[in-house]
């Protein structure tokens, strides 16, 4: 038997990734799916991002790059960050061209949380924040997040559990897997919060693009009381349909950048020199693409949230943010993992337990929209048959 390292005892695999599986298993079988559990994009790259990119193999592009990213693409980044995001960036001092946005996040905790330093981590929670945190060494703090505050963030929740060890506080919005935004009276006060007490913020930014019924997108950064101890997550997976390329960026202040890129030079080194060309092309090119995506998720948005209002004793908050939903179906009865079984065994909808995401995701479900319109309305469909049979009438 494998001796692993102790700190691997309390990392599991990842419970999407189960449901990848079992998914295949059915499809093998034959049986139709509805693919609710994939955070991806079901678009292809737009071509002028391709086109750089293949353009940049034929000239040789294929060497490393600086550990920082390719100069022009730094720029182009603060360009962005200074046009949709009120920030002033200095492109050769504050800014890491990372793989993927995960990277960023996995650098942030390793260069500044220290064993037994404590993180608030708002619960539900994308769990590479947990466990990248966990891998530092740093002990996660949740702060729930309740339905009936419609899953906004709560600034005394966090103020209730700040002690002497408290070191970072992590901001997702638009967030996953609930798909609110949360406002900007709410972040103001996490800002407020994170001050008093001298914390790191990061803030993980990268469905600011996705956002719908007037929603606002607020950059964290943007406060001026946190400016120099926030660390800005982005890339380009979600709103350029470019998850498999592996790009993100980090953005801080030079004491900040000049720890986390000792992380990223022991680590990967850099990001792949000819898909930072396609960046700087997604970045410097046409835009329309993104409004046109946004567009087709808002439709896929609205059949889900029609569907829930037809469902009695489920229960939904509007998602105004990225492509997840985030039901209540704990009227079925059992664990979210048990009812998420349960859905893909009897319906083929495919759904990722809310437990997978926390404590404050039992009873709930997340559903990715990303899939095809045809897909979400279909899946739709066969969940309101199926609720029919299995939920007792609702008086």
């Amino acid at each position: 038997m494998v001796q692993q390292a102790e700190r691997m005892n309390d990392i599991p695999f990842s419970s999407i990734r189960k449901v990848f599986e079992q998914v295949d298993q059915l499809k093998a079988q034959g049986r139709t799916i509805y693919p609710y559990y994939i955070g991806r994009p079901n678009f292809d790259t737009p071509a002028h991002i391709k086109e750089a990119a293949k353009q940049a193999l034929d000239d040789g592009l294929v060497a490393y790059t600086s550990n920082y990213g390719l100069p022009e693409l730094r720029q182009a980044i603060s360009q962005k960050l200074l046009a949709d995001n009120r920030l002033t960036v200095d492109p050769d001092r504050e800014i890491i061209v990372t793989v993927g946005a995960n990277e960023a996040v996995l650098m942030a905790m390793l260069g500044l949380l220290n064993p037994g330093d404590e993180v608030l981590i708002p619960d539900p929670m994308w769990l590479h924040y947990f466990y990248c945190a966990h891998l530092a060494g740093a002990k996660i703090v949740g702060v729930p997040l309740r339905e009936a505050d419609g899953f906004q963030l709560d600034p005394d929740e966090i103020e209730r559990r700040i002690t002497p060890r408290t070191r970072m506080i992590v901001v997702n919005s638009p967030h996953n897997p609930t798909g609110v935004v949360y406002t900007r009276d709410t972040l103001a006060k996490v800002a407020a919060i994170a001050a008093k007490h001298d914390l790191f913020v990061m803030s993980d930014e990268i469905y600011e693009k996705i956002i719908f019924d007037g929603a606002e997108h607020v950059s964290m950064a943007t406060f001026p009381e946190i400016a120099d101890k926030t660390l800005t997550v982005n890339g380009f997976s979600k709103s350029y349909a470019m998850t498999g390329w592996r790009l993100g960026y980090v953005v801080a202040k030079p004491e900040i950048i000049g720890v986390l890129v000792r992380v990223h030079q022991y680590t990967t080194v850099c990001a792949t020199s000819f898909a930072q060309a396609g960046a700087n092309a997604a970045l410097r090119g046409p835009q329309e693409s993104i409004a046109q995506m946004v567009g087709e998720f808002d439709r896929r948005r609205r059949a889900i949230v029609e569907a829930f209002e037809g469902l009695p004793g489920a229960s939904l908050v509007t998602p105004t943010g990225a492509f997840y939903a985030f039901p209540n179906l704990s009227a079925l009865g059992g664990d979210s993992e048990g009812i998420a079984r349960r859905l893909l065994t009897e319906t083929g909808i495919a759904v990722v337990p809310g437990a997978a995401f926390g404590e404050y995701g039992e009873g709930h479900v997340r559903i990715s929209y990303a899939c095809s319109l045809a897909d979400v309305e279909n899946g739709m469909a066969a969940l309101a048959e199926f609720w029919r049979s299995a939920v007792p009438i609702q008086s």
